[in-house]
């Protein structure tokens, strides 16, 4: 693993449905991101935060396509970009780019700008698909659309900032489904990319599904991308997030994944970008989601047990 890590903030909630994930980036950080980090044998930098207006002070109307519903379009572009050419140029200063969101909708950024350095693969924690556009989104919020944009999908093959060419569908693995509407299920399975469900995992165990998931990432690529949506985990685990759902990650299968990942990249350096997203501390409980956040960050970066 590279041994700095370079940690961009992006306190947005622009693409959720619920405030409070403005707050996640510096919850994870007060949940000891750097010292986890460090344990790991990480040279921590901490970029801070990238500037935002409020949503209250901008029209979620404002800016929408010209086909379908994409609430906040106009400051996700802006900030994706920015994000975007954040994560460009750490990796051409030799570091790794670790994002902390905010909602899911940063990995638009985050992907484009990883994606400038060679074709890229995906692992996708999440219990969601994110394969919405703003043609199939029932609601408009944009952090259910973030691999429908990165995919060029409907109106999103018209904006530069959201879909990156460097990325396919064959080279996408979600890791841990259980939450899909029917119209997104149908995307899904009419789709190229490979889906673990926790019928996957309850039934094969998660290192063997992470295992394949990587085989997948890794196919054809020049570097894998990680996005770690919270939601991901059982509610019990990870109180603090939007949108929880019943039947998900435990602590222990969370850790034993990042750290299959973890190990992946030590054989032969795959690990290009991260992001984490979806901590919501108004709905946790004393940090720990966030807290959480930062201990499975760690393991993907080679922190162990012994």
């Amino acid at each position: 693993m590279n041994s700095t890590v370079r940690i961009i903030g992006v306190p947005m909630d622009y693409g959720a449905n619920r405030r409070g994930v403005d707050m996640g980036p510096s919850a994870i950080r007060y949940g000891g991101l750097g010292e986890e980090l460090e344990a790991a044998g990480i040279d921590p930098v901490d970029a801070g935060d990238l500037l935002l207006p409020r949503a209250e002070e901008r029209d979620p109307d404002a800016g929408q396509p010209a086909r379908g519903n994409a609430k906040f379009l106009r400051e996700i572009e802006d900030v994706c970009t920015r994000l975007a050419d954040q994560v460009a140029e750490t990796l051409a200063d030799g570091a790794f780019p670790l994002v902390l969101g905010g909602d899911h909708s940063v990995a638009i950024g985050s992907m484009n700008g990883s994606s400038r350095e060679g074709d890229l693969g995906a692992i996708w924690f999440d219990a969601h698909a994110d394969l919405n556009t703003p043609q199939t989104s029932p609601s408009g919020n944009v952090h259910g659309m973030p691999l429908g944009a990165v995919l060029g999908r409907d109106v999103f093959g018209e904006m530069p900032w959201a879909h990156a060419p460097g990325v396919s569908e064959e080279s996408i693995a979600y890791v841990g489904l259980r939450s899909i509407d029917d119209r997104e299920r149908k995307l899904v399975r009419d789709s190229e990319m490979t889906a673990f469900t926790m019928a996957d995992v309850d039934e094969r165990g998660m290192t063997a599904v992470v295992e394949d998931a990587l085989a997948v990432a890794t196919d054809g690529t020049d570097g894998v991308h990680v996005s770690l949506d919270l939601d991901w985990l059982d509610p019990t685990a990870a109180p603090g997030v939007g949108t929880p759902v019943r039947g998900g990650v435990t602590y222990r299968e969370a850790h034993s994944a990042l750290e299959a990942v973890s190990r992946r990249h030590e054989e032969d350096g795959i690990l290009r970008s991260m992001d984490v997203v979806e901590v919501n501390p108004i709905l946790d409980e004393r940090n720990e989601t966030a807290a959480l956040a930062a201990e499975l960050t760690a393991s993907a970066f080679g922190k162990r047990i012994l």
